[in-house]
Formats: structure tokens, sequence, C-alpha cells
């Protein structure tokens, strides 16, 4: 029996994306007294001298630098509490849902929204965004007999992002399953046409180009207060020179804004397919009635 396929899912990275820093800069830093400048060029030193990939780096640098004193996850959710995010956030959850008319509505119509991060997945289960995002992914620590922090138990890398995007096109959203395995098209709940990607830069290439390949939306999002232009400049050559992105607009997630007005002209175009399939797809199985 196929899906209903009547989800919207929009999908989001967050540093940089959603929130102006680094995550770790926000809460685990001055919490623990750990100078940012020195800790990021320790993890890049060991990309660039020891072969490190990049988020294995910053998660061994972190365990090297809690040495002492580890903290548990619970400690880690607390401070989620702690970051902030660009202007909008995180109304737009909720915001986004009164895009979906009542029409969308009586034939199931509805968005979920999902955040797929290389940052940690605790801050953000202790973050204010929690509550209205149906599933969160991020790197992760096991814990210790003492219930400490003690070696990464999952970790999400740029390359591996897309292993997440196609979770949530099959729903198996839980780590034990099998993104793997087959599952035809039909039956797969949300297709990559209602999809929306929102990132901000080249670690999120392989998502938009997953994407572009498959029919899904995407856009890329800049921070308009950078004053060196870095993160704009990012964005133009996703757009301009490399053809990943067809979308560029400053991270404003507030009514009026750019961004908002893709997003929202985004939805309704989904959700404006989706009524035209349904319809289709009731024309198809009609069978008329003989006539005498």
């Amino acid at each position: 029996m196929a899906a209903l396929q009547t989800t919207i899912g929009i999908i989001y990275d967050y540093d940089q994306t959603l929130s102006p820093t680094y995550m770790q800069d926000e809460t685990l830093f001055p919490h623990f007294g750990i100078n940012p400048g020195q800790f990021w060029k320790k993890s890049r030193e060991l990309v660039d001298q020891e072969g490190y990939d990049g988020e294995l780096a910053y998660l061994k640098c972190m365990l090297d630098y809690l040495e002492m004193d580890r903290p548990t996850n619970d400690e880690l959710r607390v401070l989620g509490a702690k970051l902030r995010y660009f202007k909008g956030v995180p109304e737009v959850f909720n915001e986004l849902s009164n895009v979906i008319s009542s029409q969308h509505r009586l034939l199931g119509i509805k968005i979920e929204h999902y955040i797929i991060s290389s940052g940690l997945k605790i801050l953000l289960d202790g973050s204010s965004l929690a509550p209205f995002v149906k599933r969160i992914f991020g790197c992760e620590f096991g814990q210790d007999k003492d219930g400490r922090i003690s070696f990464p138990k999952r970790v999400i890398s740029h390359t591996t992002k897309t292993q997440y995007i196609f979770r949530i096109n099959k729903g198996m959203l839980e780590p034990h399953e099998d993104v793997n395995d087959h599952m035809d098209p039909d039956l797969r709940p949300i297709p990559f046409q209602n999809m929306i990607y929102v990132g901000d830069g080249p670690t999120d290439v392989p998502c938009f180009t997953l994407m572009k390949r498959y029919g899904g939306h995407a856009i890329a999002v800049y921070n308009a207060e950078d004053q060196d232009r870095a993160s704009f400049r990012k964005c133009y050559q996703l757009n301009a020179m490399a053809d990943r992105v067809k979308h560029i607009a400053p991270a404003d997630y507030r009514p009026g804004s750019h961004l908002r007005l893709l997003l929202e002209e985004m939805i309704l175009d989904i959700a404006d397919g989706i009524v035209r399939r349904k319809k289709l797809e009731i024309e198809e199985g009609t069978v008329s009635a003989p006539h005498f």
C-alpha cells in the first residue's frame, strides 16, 4: 500500500544556518573556560597534520580539554538553553504552518521540521528549538560507568548528512533501522520533491546536490551582518559559480523577509503539487458508470 506522502519536510543545518555562531562557542567554551581560538587551532592541526576527519578532530579536542572533569550528557543538555539564533527563530517553526490552507489540511498535508548537524545533538536537545522539531540528528557521546562522556557514539560529517536525509525520506528515523534497505518510492513517507533543505555553505554541498538530483528544494543562507562578507561569498559561489543552489537569502526568518518569502512559496508549491497528484490519482482510479 502506497504511503500518503502528504508531509512536507523542512530540513535545517544548525551552525550558521539557524544560529550566527557555532554552538560550542556559546555554551561549552564559556562554561568550561576554554579558549575558542586555541581549541579550533588544535582541531585544525589534527586535521592538517594528523589526518583526522574534521568532526572527529573537534570531538577529540573536546574530550582532551575536558579530561580532568568530564561532564555528563545531562549536564551538556542543560547548556543547550543558552543557544542563540537568527532573528525569527524559533517562531518560524510554528508560523510556517499557517501557510497551509484549509484545502491542503483536508488532504492531510502538514509540515515537519528536522535538524541535521555536525554539532552536538545533546545541546540541541536542551535548546528551545527541540519542542518544534520532529527529530534532531547530530554528533553524540557515549558515557562511561560513572555517566561521564567517554567516546564519540555517533559522528555526522558533511558527507554523512545525506544518510539522514534518506532516513527522513524513508521514515527510518531510528539508528537501528537499516537505511540501505530497498524501499519503493511510493512507500516513502516524505518524497524528495516534498523536501526543503536550508544550509549555509560548502559543508552542505552534498545535501544541496541530493536535493537538486532528486527534485527537492534548497536554500543557502548567509549572515547579512558579517562585515567581511565571507558568509555571503560562500553562498554566492554556491549559486553563481558552482550551480549548487538556485536560491540564496539572508538568514532572517521573520515574516516578510526574503528567506521567509522563499520558504512560504516553496511550501505552497509543494502543497499544491500534492493536491494535483491526489486529484490525478482519484481521476485515474475512477471508473465511469456504463451509459445505456
